[in-house]
């Protein structure tokens, strides 16, 4: 299952990009997206962002 980054939670530090081993974290404006297509549904990102922005799709 694919994650989702909450654009009202996001501050855009990018933790969840660095994170992401299958580069599915791309900047969106001053925020982060994530690409559903290519996200492996792993979690990495949402346990790493510091402000819980992050929940699976």
């Amino acid at each position: 299952m694919a994650y989702k980054i909450d654009a009202e939670k996001c501050v855009g530090c990018g933790c969840c990009k660095d994170a992401c081993p299958a580069e599915a974290i791309a900047p969106d404006g001053d925020k982060f997206a994530i690409n559903p297509d290519v996200c492996l549904g792993c979690g990495a990102c949402a346990s790493t962002c510091p402000n819980e922005a992050i929940a699976e799709a």
